[in-house]
């Protein structure tokens, strides 16, 4: 019998099977393979890292040093801040929208 994988760990596979078709099966990638990805998966960062100033923000945001090869490490760091902003603003929007108040 296959085995049933929940949402949550789907979705962990699809960011870890993304990093790799990206790094061309490597363990890491370099910023055009990051900016590919980018273009690919995250069309909205994507706006962002078309510069190379903007590249060079967000490579600092997640901790990559200039000409370092990106780790899968760098990666979630970003995948953690995106997260967060999400869950940030959708937390915000319910409370906002919510008619209860608690004592």
């Amino acid at each position: 019998m296959a085995t049933k994988y929940s949402d949550l760990e789907l979705a962990i596979n699809t960011l870890v099977t993304e990093f790799h078709e990206a790094a061309d099966d490597g363990t890491t990638m370099n910023a055009s393979q990051f900016q590919n990805m980018m273009s690919k998966q995250l069309p909205a960062l994507a706006q962002q890292v078309e510069t190379e100033e903007g590249l060079s923000q967000v490579l600092d945001q997640m901790g990559v040093e200039a000409g370092q090869s990106i780790s899968f490490k760098n990666f979630w760091s970003l995948i953690n801040k995106l997260a967060v902003q999400l869950f940030d603003s959708t937390h915000k929007k319910k409370n906002i929208s919510s008619g209860c108040y608690l004592m």
